[in-house]
């Protein structure tokens, strides 16, 4: 047995089952994607590579060091310093990178904000889940006769489900301090 499945072993069904459940959420979100979408966020990868980098940085200095050479040597100069058509390239270059990016950037902010809401969500069960856990052992414990009653102001707050509403509405309210932006 190798590590790897001595790992996956240890683990319990469940985290198996939310990985399955995570897995599914982007194979459903993979299949949305249109084929001009998905021919774009491979353009996006690629231009956001290393190699891409590279290439483009040899483009640059063979065409400076060709058309500054190319009188020397006999041929003639396609661009003449300050390298016109050269920019021109670069500046295509910049707007086909930066509408590619900002593409992608916009199908994964709708894919993290669904994050934010699926975390959010979680929370806010595991805060119910919480109270509810700590109302029954306060319930448990003033009802054990072999157990002093007492009471305990912190259990009393902590199993007081959150109020989400008047929580978003300090966010709200404290938003300039926080420095968060207002929409």
């Amino acid at each position: 047995m190798d590590a790897k499945d001595s790992h996956q072993e240890a683990l319990p069904s469940s985290v198996h089952e939310h990985v399955g459940t995570l897995s599914e959420f982007y194979a459903r979100h993979e299949e949305e994607l249109t084929p001009a979408q998905r021919f774009i966020e491979r353009i996006s990868v690629f231009l956001g590579s290393p190699a891409y980098v590279a290439g483009n940085l040899a483009f640059v200095v063979l065409w400076i060091a060709w058309n500054l050479a190319a009188p020397e040597l006999g041929f003639s100069q396609w661009d003449e310093p300050p390298f016109f058509w050269l920019q021109g390239l670069i500046a295509l270059n910049a707007f086909i990178i930066s509408t590619t990016v900002l593409i992608r950037q916009n199908r994964m902010s709708t894919l993290a904000s669904q994050h934010a809401h699926l975390d959010l969500q979680v929370n806010l069960l595991a805060d119910e889940k919480t109270s509810k856990i700590i109302q029954l052992l306060e319930q448990l414990r003033r009802d054990l006769p072999q157990v002093a009653d007492r009471t305990d102001p912190e259990a009393e707050e902590l199993a007081k489900p959150t109020d989400t509403e008047a929580v978003l509405s300090i966010i709200e309210a404290s938003s300039e301090r926080l420095n968060c932006e207002k929409k």
